[in-house]
């Protein structure tokens, strides 16, 4: 039904220094600059760091994971423990660090088979929501799998064109959380199609076009099933 992630799209309170982080300390490109927000390029799925002063709003404490290449996880271990406190997680073969960013989010550099160099692509979003079975339900229409559900029942890791967790209010790894109104953008060849799969169980219908169609989904994070490239 979906098949990439298209974007996410954080909160920043001050663009200037949440632009810094990722532009500067992550070596993410800049795509687009503009007065409300700035669009980096993470792999093939655009980053967005978005002033609060309009709708949609970007995701707030929002965990999420980008790509790195095997090789070099040591070099940026090195690199960001200078002026960060990191965590680290071992996932089977696969290393994982973790850091904040200026407004809270919890940003993964975890090791994956990708080219880079550097960042490329964003592999796992965490989402929080009050229901989860209604949540799972929800996004397993879309096309999403569950491949794993926490011990503590307060979590579910589904498996589509990217890792889509769902958290009921809890810390998990480095203390993170799950965001609260994220922003994403899902490419789909058939907008219409993906909203009439899941029209009985969204929140609001804020916009239909024929190449694009935004949606809050039961939590209130927006959702844009998108046929553009």
């Amino acid at each position: 039904m979906v098949s990439g992630l298209a974007w996410l799209a954080l909160e920043a309170k001050y663009l200037e220094p949440a632009a810094a982080f990722y532009e500067d300390e992550l070596d993410l490109t800049v795509r687009e600059r503009g007065p409300r927000e700035v669009v980096f390029a993470a792999g093939d799925t655009d980053l967005v760091v978005r002033r609060p002063d309009g709708v949609p709003r970007g995701g707030l404490h929002t965990h999420f994971a980008f790509s790195i290449p095997d090789a070099e996880y040591d070099d940026w271990w090195v690199r960001l423990s200078a002026d960060h406190d990191l965590e680290e997680a071992q996932f089977g073969p696969a290393r994982s660090l973790y850091l904040y960013d200026p407004d809270g989010n919890c940003v993964e550099l975890g090791q994956r088979d990708v080219a880079g160099p550097g960042i490329d692509g964003i592999f796992e979003v965490v989402l929080e929501v009050r229901d989860l079975e209604r949540a799972q339900a929800f996004y397993e229409v879309l096309g999403f799998d569950a491949v794993d559900e926490g011990d503590d029942r307060k979590r579910v890791r589904l498996q589509g064109p990217m890792a889509l967790e769902l958290w009921e209010p809890h810390l998990g790894i480095a203390d993170a959380r799950g965001g609260v109104h994220v922003d994403l953008g899902f490419e789909t060849d058939d907008p219409a199609a993906a909203l009439a799969a899941v029209r009985d169980r969204i929140g609001s219908l804020e916009r239909e076009a024929d190449d694009e169609v935004v949606i809050r989904d039961p939590d209130g994070h927006v959702l844009t099933f998108t046929s553009r490239a």
